[in-house]
């Protein structure tokens, strides 16, 4: 996009207000940003986990906050998708077992970055990131294989809760479509 996305005003507010707002309605222990760098939005009670240099993008992210939690399970929620709802991440953790999170799946693509990831998950996560794929589509399916992920088909009518803003085009998309 060329610029931070979490700053890009969505509904009046920027991305990162809205995502926040969501989780605390979830009542967490804590709250983690993970960035190359600490945001100059980040609010004070929420935590700041720095990519290990190189950065391998969200790869990075979970590997350096599954370590600093202080529960047993990470619900990780990419910046970029103001669709989310409380409801359906309420349904995501209540579907969450001891060692294993939860993975929604769209068709056969994962949704990595709106997913539940168990502490046990740590190990194949830094396999990943020491390795030489870092794509979450590869780490996903080995953590499903491992039973440590379980899949959750999403229906076709919470793919709307998915949709994210990769580019200015994207954005542009959704407000002509909300003026319809």
């Amino acid at each position: 996009m060329g610029k931070d996305k979490a700053m890009l005003p969505f509904g009046g507010k920027p991305l990162w207000q809205i995502q926040l707002e969501l989780l605390g309605k979830l009542e967490p222990v804590e709250i983690f940003v993970s960035a190359r760098t600490d945001p100059a939005w980040r609010l004070r009670d929420v935590h700041f986990v720095a990519d290990d240099s190189p950065s391998r993008g969200p790869l990075s992210g979970l590997a350096a906050a599954l370590p600093r939690m202080h529960t047993k399970h990470l619900l990780a929620l990419a910046i970029d998708m103001p669709f989310m709802t409380e409801k359906y991440l309420r349904f995501l953790c209540s579907q969450i077992e001891p060692g294993r999170g939860v993975l929604p799946k769209i068709d056969d693509r994962a949704e990595p970055l709106a997913a539940i990831y168990p502490q046990e998950a740590a190990a194949e996560i830094g396999a990943a990131l020491s390795g030489a794929d870092f794509s979450l589509q590869t780490l996903t399916n080995c953590l499903v294989a491992a039973g440590k992920l379980q899949v959750m088909p999403v229906t076709s009518q919470e793919r709307k809760l998915f949709l994210n803003l990769n580019e200015s085009a994207d954005l542009r998309s959704i407000e002509s479509h909300n003026a319809l």
